[in-house]
């Protein structure tokens, strides 16, 4: 690079320097693509995520493990699984919405969910599998509307999950809290453990973040934390996200 054109550069780059303290305060809007790429690069090509799946489920049969010696199959114990980055990744739709430079919307998401076609989550499908060969059914309890009901059954078919029937699956009709399904699920079964990417996939107590990003929460239940309730990574979508829109003084530690 020639010298003149050096010069050039560091001038630009001091002009944006000197420019920051007047530009206007930085917000954070969950409809910006944008914002998601380093979070979709992170599920679809870090290792760590891969690992943090791998371990999980790793954990999830641990767990299982122990219950097995007291297990009765008269209480017909299952396992509620959350289904979208849990057990199924959905990540390339979110890419393309990236890559077109769109925002989430319903149309999309249907689009891409009638295809079928979404991959298992790594070390998802061994472990549902695991829980069949023990006579443990999984219960799939998802915020997919109704009205995918066939695909999503066929997409989990594909991925050679087990138990992928309608007598299994329990999608939204109305309400995005999944409160009342689980009582459905908890009055017939015996329900040995929830298996999610979001804390809200195990209990309405996590569902309002407004207070301090819902860690109270947290601390009040650590100890079901790798035991009754196993989590997935998700850094792309999800409750989390809900009280991070706008200025983003007073969320950012320093």
């Amino acid at each position: 690079m020639k010298r003149n054109t050096l010069s050039r550069v560091r001038l630009l780059f001091l002009l944006i320097i000197l420019a920051l303290p007047f530009a206007p305060q930085v917000t954070f809007a969950q409809s910006n693509p944008d914002q998601n790429v380093t979070a979709v690069l992170w599920f679809q090509r870090s290792a760590e995520y891969r690992a943090l799946c791998y371990q999980a489920f790793n954990l999830a049969e641990l767990r299982i493990k122990e219950y097995l010696p007291k297990f009765d199959r008269e209480k017909h114990p299952v396992v509620i699984f959350d289904i979208d980055e849990t057990l199924l990744d959905n990540s390339p739709e979110e890419a393309l919405n990236i890559t077109e430079g769109k925002s989430y919307s319903q149309e999309a998401w249907t689009a891409w969910s009638d295809k079928a076609s979404a991959e298992a989550v790594p070390g998802a499908v061994e472990f549902v599998r695991f829980l069949a060969q023990n006579e443990i059914e999984p219960i799939y309890l998802s915020n997919r509307m109704n009205t995918e009901g066939t695909m999503t059954l066929l997409n989990l078919q594909n991925c050679n999950f087990p138990y992928a029937d309608r007598n299994h699956l329990y999608l939204k009709s109305e309400t995005s809290s999944k409160e009342f399904r689980r009582n459905m699920v908890e009055k017939q079964h015996e329900v040995v453990m929830l298996v999610g990417d979001n804390l809200s996939d195990f209990s309405q107590i996590f569902e309002d973040r407004s207070v301090n990003f819902g860690y109270k929460a947290v601390d009040s239940l650590r100890s079901e934390l790798g035991h009754r309730f196993i989590i997935l990574p998700n850094p792309i979508y999800g409750d989390w996200t809900k009280p991070l829109t706008g200025d983003r003084k007073g969320w950012l530690r320093k």
